[in-house]
């Protein structure tokens, strides 16, 4: 995130920049983001509101590890788990990884996962008129005391001082549903995300229309639905939840901003793909495009292994065939196009070769989808994002029927590897061809010159797509 906060260490207080407040220079102490301000004690100002930025915690330039645990944090791995156990699950001891986040987020790995809790419930006590208990509970607390003692260490007021502090307009109305703002940073392009996520939606799963995006989701066990739509003031994305229980909504939230790649930083900020002479002018034309990623990474890699070699339409229709297969179906939704929820891993591994043909399925593809599933179900293979690229790349295509392209986009799309590049997909390089005005360009030949654009080549590979 590009924005520095200014913390006055005679109030204890910390700022967005532009805040109307003057303090003397010599008072004033930066920090890149919202966390390392709360860590070295200081609360966010009631005004300017530096905890309403985009939950970002300026990993950019963190080495590898750092940035993997914070997409675990992010995904609530310390919600019930210890630092030592983060660590091991990206080949780190605790104290190596408490020392990194120290070093490059100015706070220790428990207290950025307390803050991304706290930050959400204060947002819930400010949008919603959900009692504190379920509050509580709806941002990863284990107890409301929990929750008082966050809110009191990182705000300095109790929730329910914090929600008599609520502004009139901070409050979301809607007909049915909890609505919730979900803030992104830099430029985004929501229309170009629709068109993407329309061409791949999957019949009785996911729709899309002009305005929203769609899906069926389950939450603790239960069928929901999450609607996204664009709030027009192009810093939030309305999200609308319709939830059977509001206990897991803070993980619900983060998978909605990782399906539209929130927490990326936008190409045209990032020297290396704005200013190189084949992206700049398509980075140009889209600059807040994002990846794409996942609502749950395993119906994502499925979606990429059926996609192999036919067209999306033909994928979506096979896919819309296994959902009804192996599926579970959801009540009420049918008006919607909504009507299952995709099917599990466990389901899809205990079905037979043939039962997944009979859809219509070549054979091969039918045996590759049964052994990702039981594969998956059985943890050989992770798509966590502790997993280094080149292991999950292995792993991947150690399946009979899945080679360097469909890991290379399971590892982008599911998984979330920024670096991630299927330099033989023909669209890139008939893209990269067009932008360098030529008839052709290998995938060799691409992928040399992609070697420039790392640790983000994703992001380069969906300019390219798009310039298509």
């Amino acid at each position: 995130m590009n924005t520095r906060l200014s913390a006055v260490v005679t109030t204890g207080i910390y700022c967005r920049a532009g805040c109307p407040g003057q303090p003397h220079r010599e008072n004033v102490v930066r920090y890149r983001s919202p966390v390392a301000a709360e860590a070295a004690g200081f609360r966010p100002c009631l005004r300017c509101r530096p905890d309403r930025l985009p939950p970002t915690y300026a990993t950019n330039g963190a080495p590898d590890p750092v940035q993997r645990a914070v997409l675990l944090i992010s995904e609530g791995a310390l919600d019930e788990s210890t630092e030592d156990a983060l660590g091991d699950r990206i080949g780190l001891s605790g104290r190596q990884l408490r020392r990194l986040f120290i070093d490059h987020l100015g706070a220790t790995p428990s207290f950025v996962a307390r803050s991304r809790r706290a930050h959400f419930a204060r947002r819930l006590l400010d949008e919603s008129d959900l009692s504190v208990t379920e509050i509580a509970f709806a941002a990863g607390f284990n107890s409301t005391r929990q929750m008082n003692r966050a809110m009191l260490d990182t705000f300095r007021f109790t929730p329910t001082e914090l929600r008599a502090k609520r502004r009139e307009r901070d409050r979301l109305v809607a007909d049915g549903g909890l609505p919730l703002r979900t803030p992104y940073d830099g430029s985004f392009s929501f229309g170009e995300m629709l068109r993407f996520l329309a061409a791949r939606a999957v019949p009785g799963v996911d729709t899309v229309d002009a305005t929203t995006y769609r899906r069926t989701i389950t939450t603790c066990g239960y069928p929901g639905m999450i609607e996204v739509s664009d709030l027009g003031d192009r810093r939030h994305l309305l999200v609308l939840a319709h939830l059977p229980t509001m206990n897991a909504l803070i993980d619900d939230v983060g998978r909605t901003r990782r399906i539209f790649g929130l927490d990326q930083p936008a190409a045209d900020r990032i020297p290396a793909l704005a200013d190189d002479e084949l992206l700049a002018p398509l980075i140009a034309a889209r600059p807040g495009l994002r990846v794409a990623g996942a609502w749950d990474r395993f119906e994502t890699a499925v979606r990429i292994i059926v996609n192999q070699q036919i067209s999306l339409r033909g994928a979506c229709t096979l896919l819309g065939r296994l959902v009804r297969a192996f599926g579970t179906p959801v009540p009420g939704l049918d008006a919607l196009g909504m009507t299952h929820t995709f099917p599990t891993a466990e389901r899809l591994a205990a079905a037979s070769e043939r039962q997944i043909a009979a859809l219509g399925m070549p054979s091969a593809r039918a045996t590759t989808i049964r052994s990702f599933a039981r594969a998956y179900a059985s943890e050989e293979i992770s798509l966590e994002p502790s997993t280094g690229l080149s292991t999950l790349v292995d792993q991947l295509e150690s399946l009979a029927g899945v080679g360097a392209w469909t890991a290379q986009c399971i590892a982008m799309r599911a998984t979330g590897h920024l670096d991630a590049f299927p330099a033989g997909d023909l669209g890139l390089r008939r893209a990269a061809a067009r932008a360098l005005a030529r008839d052709a360009i290998s995938a060799a030949e691409l992928e040399g010159r992609a070697e420039a654009w790392r640790p983000y080549r994703a992001l380069a590979a969906m300019h390219l797509w798009a310039a298509l």
